[in-house]
């Protein structure tokens, strides 16, 4: 299993029980893929350095994690297709 690092820019006008979703959505799909999840770091707030689908701001967060590399594309759909995250990164550390 390698380990990668996602980076991810929510809606900013999601509500505590929308993020909770979201986090939880992102963590099933890895554990689904019989990953493991090593951290999960809340960075806030931040301003954007360009509006995305009209948010001058969005939340951050960044998520360690171990999976397969037979599985990371799947993974990477489905970050893709959540609509509460406007942007995600997926890096192999």
């Amino acid at each position: 299993m390698n380990k990668y690092e996602a980076m991810f820019v929510l809606k900013p006008d999601l509500g505590k029980e929308d993020l909770d979703k979201v986090l939880s959505h992102v963590q099933d799909n890895i554990t689904k893929n019989k990953g493991s999840i090593d951290e999960v770091k809340e960075w806030g707030r931040n301003k954007l350095a360009y509006p995305i689908e009209k948010h001058k701001e969005g939340i951050y967060y960044l998520v360690n994690f171990q999976i397969d590399p037979g599985t990371i594309s799947a993974i990477k759909r489905v970050f893709t297709l959540n609509e509460s995250i406007l942007r995600s990164l997926v890096t192999k550390v």
